[in-house]
């Protein structure tokens, strides 16, 4: 089913943006993982709307409530049902989409599939479903702990538009991201961002950008071979997050201009462990992780509403115009980033499971 995501660590999530509710049931957390709301809330903080002067202005709180599969502080082995309750929800904001089609949205092609739509804010195509996912992450983070302690998942805004940041992915930090609201580490070039965004939301349009992750910590042997390659797990999950347009991961597509003699990570002992030299590869090769941090960037395209009269048609099939109305991001890429560390934490974590299971050991 197209809500479910993973296999040892199986999420559904559920809920449309302009709804009563989102949320997402876990299935597969291990007993006995010491978990509160207030974690979870952490990173569902990071993500909600209204937190800053260059994100939608939609006030939400975004206050989780843990509903099954948690006693007393710890999870028990079975489903954990994790609900979030729409409060400033304005579906009569989006009444013309009713009879027309947003371009470049989802309203066409979820009308021709199912011949019906939530035309109140996108639905369940609305980036607001990512509340599940970021709120199942933050379970996910919990159970990395046990399973590999050091490893550490650390996205950020590389580029906005034409302005790209300097960022050593070997050496950031957590906190320095978190520093602005633009969730740049590259501080003078956050300003630049911070400024480009209000400029162009001043003139009723948005722009796009990429985000670029890094795991660091990650421990050899996680993913499978042929179709369940980590890469391509971690692709599947970061084009399932509502405006993704690209996936590159180690060289990317500039190491298609390198030679093998210059592409090659050469092995190496170092403290006792098989190394790389060079890290190329973005920390998986076969599909599997062999031990050296995994990065990769993703695309993000910009924000389909924008305040200008486009041309569209109508559900009727006739040409006509439409002007939007609501609230929006005028750059998702800010709010992208703990969406990003999500799913790279679900993959991570529902892999690090899959290895124990089949060969006991992480």
């Amino acid at each position: 089913m197209s809500s479910l995501f993973g296999h040892a660590f199986r999420i559904s999530t559920f809920g449309e943006s302009h709804g009563g509710a989102v949320g997402v049931v876990v299935d597969g957390c291990p007993p006995r993982v010491a978990l509160t709301e207030a974690e979870i809330q952490v990173d569902l903080d990071r993500r909600r709307p209204g937190q800053s002067e260059i994100v939608t202005p939609r006030d939400e709180a975004d206050a989780c409530k843990i509903v099954s599969g948690v006693f007393e502080g710890r999870t028990i082995g079975t489903p954990i049902a994790v609900i979030v309750y729409n409060k400033d929800a304005r579906p009569d904001a989006y009444r013309e989409m009713e009879t027309a089609f947003r371009p470049s949205h989802a309203d066409y092609t979820y009308q021709t599939k199912y011949g019906v739509r939530n035309w109140q804010g996108g639905g369940r195509a609305s980036a607001r479903e990512t509340i599940g996912r970021v709120a199942a992450a933050a379970i996910a983070k919990k159970v990395l702990k046990e399973l590999a302690p050091n490893l550490e998942i650390v996205a950020y805004v590389k580029s906005i538009h034409a302005l790209t940041a300097e960022v050593d992915p070997e050496t950031v930090r957590f906190e320095d991201v978190e520093a602005n609201i633009v969730r740049c580490p590259d501080a003078p070039m956050a300003q630049r961002m911070i400024d480009f965004i209000k400029e162009v939301r001043s003139e009723g349009d948005s722009v796009g950008g990429v985000i670029e992750c890094v795991v660091r910590g990650v421990p050899p042997g996680l993913g499978e071979p042929v179709f369940d390659k980590l890469e391509a797990e971690l692709a599947k999950a970061m084009l399932s997050l509502p405006a993704t347009k690209g996936f590159e991961i180690g060289s990317g597509f500039p190491g298609t201009l390198m030679r093998g003699s210059e592409h090659n990570d050469a092995f190496e002992m170092r403290d006792g462990k098989v190394r790389t030299r060079s890290n190329r590869s973005g920390g998986i090769q076969g599909g599997i992780s062999n031990g050296e941090a995994i990065f990769f960037r993703v695309a993000f395209k910009p924000t389909a509403t924008i305040f200008h009269e486009v041309d569209t048609v109508s559900t009727t099939g006739e040409n006509t115009t439409l002007k939007a109305r609501g609230r929006h991001d005028p750059c998702v890429l800010p709010r992208a980033v703990p969406m990003v560390e999500a799913m790279t934490a679900l993959v991570l974590c529902d892999h690090a499971l899959r290895q124990r299971g089949q060969c006991g050991t992480v």
